[in-house]
């Protein structure tokens, strides 16, 4: 296939990367120093799973030095969502597929605004993963997983494709039977991880063994998931709970990315995640004061703190 990584960071790094080495042509779009060095010593993925280096790589600032493409994996940043959705605009054919693997629930609509909703497939990447210097992604776990559906779930060729072309690298992947319920599903987990770790600056380990940590988490969890229901969006009646029962299991060092942010001075996705959700809630009568609160902890840190 031919596949365009757009913002090849820890996600589309390490993903792209994965079906370069397995003989797909992957083009990366990146930026800065992290775009000279891939340039000059390739992209180097550093992970417990094996690593890779893919060189010589692709690599540009600028998409229309590639042409149109199968599949443009989507792995920018929220906030840059519609500036990068207008940039990739040379590299979309008649029947490109631009797969958001970004956090929230908000690239999905504004992707089908910009370029046509026939060209958007929902996504979710769960993969612990961080730009370790320019030019090195490092895998920090060892769970990297995809799900990706099109919006109306049917099955489709370019679906079957890159669902066959992760197989053969070797990278676990499925088509759900719902795209916007996994995506709820993810953001309800995924809104309170980020919120918890952020608030109390901690990985999940002392959350986790703290009492009141966990009725935070808890909290979190309840308020996102009865926004989803409020939007008539299909997740099970019990989901928040059995996202608190699997939180039990995840490792102690696990951090939020927006942690990883916050302690990088890196400006914050909050506004998409907690501040959206307590936006949404406002709109539905839901009241949201955890999140509220995150939302308003965190804000002095959302532009960066650099």
């Amino acid at each position: 296939m031919k596949i365009a990584v757009m913002g090849a960071g820890g996600v589309g790094g390490y993903f792209g990367a994965r079906l370069a080495a397995d003989g797909n042509d992957v083009a990366f779009i990146a930026r800065g120093a992290h775009l000279q060095a891939i340039r000059d010593n390739g992209l180097k993925v550093l992970s417990e799973n094996g690593d890779v280096l893919i060189r010589p790589a692709t690599a540009t600032d600028n998409p229309a030095d590639i042409g149109p493409v199968d599949i443009v994996m989507f792995c920018v940043k929220l906030w840059d969502t519609e500036a990068a959705a207008e940039q990739i605009r040379p590299m979309i054919g008649p029947n490109t597929a631009v797969v958001s693997f970004q956090n929230g629930v908000y690239a999905e609509q504004k992707l089908g605004e910009v370029l046509g909703i026939e060209h958007v497939i929902g996504g979710i990447a769960v993969i612990p993963a961080v730009i370790e210097e320019p030019g090195v992604i490092r895998h920090t776990g060892t769970t990297a997983s995809l799900e990706f559906g099109e919006m109306d779930n049917r099955q489709s060729d370019r679906v079957m494709a890159l669902l066959a072309a992760c197989e053969s690298a070797g990278i676990p992947a499925r088509q759900p039977a719902d795209i916007e319920e996994s995506l709820w599903r993810k953001f309800v987990m995924l809104t309170a991880f980020s919120a918890a770790t952020c608030l109390c600056r901690s990985t999940f380990g002392p959350i986790r063994e703290d009492p009141q940590g966990m009725e935070l988490m808890q909290a979190l969890l309840s308020e996102t998931a009865a926004v989803a229901r409020a939007k008539g969006v299909a997740i099970a009646d019990d989901l928040h709970d059995r996202l608190f029962e699997g939180s039990h299991s995840m490792p102690p060092e696990a951090k939020s990315s927006m942690l990883q942010d916050l302690e990088r001075g890196n400006r914050l996705e909050l506004d998409y995640l907690s501040g959206a959700v307590v936006r949404m809630g406002a709109k539905l009568g839901i009241d949201t004061p955890a999140h509220r609160v995150a939302w308003q902890a965190l804000h002095p840190y959302v532009a960066g703190s650099r």
